[in-house]
């Protein structure tokens, strides 16, 4: 395994949330998701969660489809865990010493993950009720982890590449056009 000063493309606070927050207590908290919805206390408690409206989570089953939709979704937020933990991993141990390939792929990961972070912030705030929707002391745990904390992330995705408090090696670098 490569060492830290290895990975010079992700370096300081963006490793640590990068590398080690996100994917490591995202992946324990998408994973547990996952083990919820598959198990106890089940599809309907999560689906129910996803609107905070201090109700008991209803005891009757889901209809088939939104079942299947709440085990997707599920699915979903273990995937970008595991692949924040993973393709990170592989950027440094891969490629120790091309910090410009390092970045790039990093910024790749941090692009697709930055769009999915905005139109997700979106999708909850439009799903939200109207009168849910400023009232933040009014969110459960579930709605601050799908906006407070997405914004977050995507604050820091955005500082990334913006170069804030990091060095750039590919993004942010003007590029040479070779002459034929």
């Amino acid at each position: 395994m490569a060492g830290a000063d290895s990975f010079v493309a992700l370096t300081g606070f963006y490793r640590w949330l990068f590398l080690y927050v996100e994917p490591e207590v995202i992946t324990a908290l998408t994973a547990l998701p996952c083990l919820f919805i598959w198990t106890f206390p089940g599809a309907a408690w999560f689906h129910h969660e996803l609107i905070p409206d201090g109700s008991a989570a209803p005891v009757k089953a889901l209809d088939a489809r939104t079942e299947m939709t709440v085990y997707q979704l599920g699915n979903c937020y273990l995937l970008l865990g595991m692949l924040s933990s993973l393709v990170f991993r592989a950027a440094r141990d891969a490629l120790p010493d091309n910090p410009a390939a390092q970045e790039r792929i990093l910024g790749a990961s941090l692009f697709a993950m930055a769009v999915a972070d905005a139109t997700h912030i979106a999708a909850t705030w439009i799903g939200l009720p109207e009168e849910l929707r400023y009232a933040v002391a009014d969110w459960n745990p579930t709605t601050h982890g799908n906006i407070t904390f997405v914004v977050f992330l995507m604050v820091a995705r955005i500082a990334w590449f913006m170069g804030i408090g990091r060095t750039r090696y590919y993004y942010g670098q003007s590029v040479k056009v070779k002459k034929a």
